[in-house]
């Protein structure tokens, strides 16, 4: 899509306030869009005077919330607007974007936080819904793109399944472990360096993030699932197969060369 194409068109973000949401408005500002924000408490005259003629609406608001909003938002919106949103799962968002909205509808996912790192690759992962004109799938991308992000398209089960190995279940095995180890005191002494990164890496997923990561676990369909794959993996370990679960493990060391997977001093 050319730039004449999108000159012009607006973008409104949903929680602009959010910091998501408010990264992107501070973005796409700095490169030229004209882009609105909204947040709380969805004031109705505001809403009727920034969302009546623009061309795609962001949604940058919980999975739990998601539908709620949407439905607050939907009537202010023109017919030909595209709708998106950037939650981390996608089919209950998809599905209620196809009950409430007529339009187009896109589902995002940026695979990334809210300060990411601009010198590495950060992907956004885009799920097509209903297209009332095939541009709108292009036009969604090109906002993307024009930001300085790369996307890759997807179904809302693809996407799903990988979140919920990928996202929850990194959450849920934290979770498990550092709950595992709670008060026993006894153990302070005995921590090691790489307890003491993990720790680290958790910290703000389980202090901060933990009701978000918690509402994301039981939007997605496949989180059981995966959780119960998984107790399968412990269950191995616990007859002592720990040479076959090493044996797999180094798969995501794979590219590195002879010496990867080999362990190293604590």
């Amino acid at each position: 899509m050319r730039a004449c194409e999108v000159a012009g068109k607006t973008i409104l973000i949903i929680g602009e306030n959010g910091r998501m949401g408010g990264m992107l408005l501070r973005r796409a500002q700095s490169f030229g869009w004209n882009i609105l924000g909204i947040d709380q408490p969805l004031d109705s005259r505001e809403l009727e005077t920034k969302a009546q003629a623009v061309a795609m609406v962001i949604f940058c608001v919980p999975a739990s919330v998601f539908e709620q909003v949407l439905e607050r938002v939907c009537p202010y919106l023109p017919k030909t607007c595209i709708v998106s949103d950037i939650t981390s799962v996608k089919e209950l968002p998809m599905e209620a974007m196809e009950r409430v909205w007529p339009g187009s509808y896109v589902g995002t996912h940026p695979l990334f936080g809210p300060s990411p790192d601009f010198s590495s690759s950060l992907p956004v992962a885009i799920t097509a819904g209903r297209l009332l004109n095939a541009q709108d799938l292009v036009f969604c991308e090109t906002f993307w793109t024009s930001l300085g992000f790369d996307v890759f398209r997807c179904s809302a089960q693809e996407h799903d399944v990988a979140m919920a190995k990928i996202q929850n279940l990194n959450f849920i095995s934290n979770l498990a472990y550092f709950a595992l180890l709670a008060d026993q005191k006894e153990l302070l002494r005995y921590i090691t360096p790489s307890f003491r990164r993990r720790l680290a890496s958790a910290k703000k997923m389980l202090t901060e993030d933990a009701a978000m990561f918690s509402a994301l676990f039981e939007a997605n369909r496949n989180s059981h699932e995966v959780v119960r794959n998984y107790s399968r993996m412990l269950n191995l370990a616990a007859s002592g197969d720990i040479g076959l679960l090493s044996e797999r493990a180094k798969y995501w060391w794979l590219e590195e060369g002879d010496d990867a997977g080999k362990g190293g001093s604590d």
